[in-house]
């Protein structure tokens, strides 16, 4: 291989500046004693460091530019450094580390923090088994390039879900963060591809008329999705809970005497990052709602049945139904989530207690006022929860009597 000891660069300009030669040739680094630049005959160029360990010369191969910009090449350079005077070779303590599969520090990983900082970690295992291990999984930690990260996040794009794949944009980056502070890896390869260009959150407003929960409900009741789906999602109208609540619902929390649902581990808080318990005031129409699920569910734990038994149904179950019958009408699109802000906004304009409204949405409020307001709003929950059962059964019982009457007529 010729040597270029004369070529030398230090800052990011002049590195863009060396070509691709008829041979293969090196440059350094002026400033970091030992940081070499290989740059071969296509043009790739990778970031050696060369030091003296024993008497022994070794070279150790970090990374590739751009990928690894100079200013980390530089400090991953300086870390060595720290090795080789400590009498430890970078190489080798590198060659240990990398056959540990992207998988298995996928687990430690679940272990060492997802567990420790969610009491339910369900979401996160989901993703990393669904949507990453598959991709990625196989690959040794330290041999992951910024195009295996795209290609892992961009799957999800491509199958339509911005906001989800940003998710795993967001547990890639927090996982090679900690990869880093074990010193698995020289640099964080997801800072690559900015959160920006993957999904810009924008804040939602869509909700339902009433013109538009009649026409909703009334394709969803009298289509041939499967009922307790069909129930389900009324029920998300009806009590305000979150998508991930309702399918997680056990019967062990139901209470039909007290008329009471017990939601022990809701959505963690996003200011806080800690869950909090629910309580949902069931109206006459949900307890019939409940009691017709519990005859479809038998001994089950869940109130709504997984394929196997023991097991809840899947996170995408009513979405799946939800799109279905949205597809059978000409309503615009929403989500599951939407009929939250569908119920708020119509128990808003009939006047209800905003804060009771709020705690029915298990929110929390904001600054001083959050700080020393504690009241539950009991009385006014349940009063509410009754009279947007009534108003909701109203608007669309009677297009949907024959469905109702499958079970027994409710309010």
């Amino acid at each position: 291989m010729a040597q270029a000891k004369k070529i030398l660069f230090s800052t990011d300009r002049e590195i863009k500046s060396l070509k691709a030669g008829e041979k293969r040739y090196t440059a350094k680094d002026a400033l970091a004693n030992g940081l070499f630049l290989d740059i071969t005959t296509t043009g790739v160029k990778s970031w050696w460091y060369r030091y003296s360990l024993n008497g022994k010369q070794e070279r150790l191969v970090i990374g590739r530019y751009p990928d690894l910009s100079l200013k980390d090449a530089r400090q991953v350079r300086d870390e060595s450094a720290s090795l080789v005077a400590k009498g430890i070779s970078p190489k080798q303590k590198k060659n240990k580390v990398s056959s540990t599969l992207f998988s298995d520090y996928g687990e430690r990983y679940l272990n060492e923090v997802i567990k420790k900082d969610r009491k339910d970690p369900y979401n996160m295992i989901l993703c990393l088994n669904n949507d990453i291990y598959p991709i990625m999984g196989h690959i040794p930690l330290d041999q992951i390039s910024i195009e295996d990260v795209r290609r892992t996040i961009w799957r999800k794009k491509e199958q339509g879900y911005d906001a989800a794949a940003n998710q795993v944009r967001g547990l890639l980056k927090r996982m090679f963060d900690y990869a880093m502070t074990l010193g698995l890896v020289p640099y964080n390869p997801v800072l690559a591809i900015p959160s920006r260009h993957v999904h810009k959150a924008k804040p939602r407003d869509r909700y339902l008329n009433t013109n538009e929960i009649r026409t909703y409900y009334t394709t969803l009741l009298n289509s041939r999705i499967y009922r307790p789906r069909k129930l389900g999602l009324l029920l998300s109208l009806l009590t305000l809970v979150r998508k991930s609540e309702l399918l997680r619902a056990k019967w062990e929390h139901v209470d039909f005497d007290s008329r009471m649902w017990l939601i022990p581990e809701t959505k963690a808080d996003s200011m806080t990052g800690h869950s909090r318990e629910m309580v949902v005031y069931m109206s006459d129409q949900v307890i019939e709602l409940f009691k017709e699920l519990k005859t479809i569910a038998g001994d089950e734990p869940y109130v709504f049945v997984g394929r196997k038994s023991g097991t809840h149904i899947s996170h995408n179950a009513f979405n799946t139904a939800q799109k279905a019958a949205l597809a059978l009408t000409d309503i615009p699109d929403f989500t599951v989530h939407d009929l939250r802000r569908t119920a708020s906004t119509h128990l808003n304009e009939q006047g209800f207690n905003s804060d009771a409204i709020e705690a029915c949405l298990n929110h929390t409020a904001k600054g001083v006022r959050g700080v020393y307001n504690k009241a539950k709003y009991e009385k006014e929950r349940i009063e509410m929860m009754q009279k947007w059962s009534n108003f909701i059964f109203d608007v669309i019982y009677e297009p949907n009597v024959i469905f109702f009457n499958q079970n027994r007529k409710i309010g």
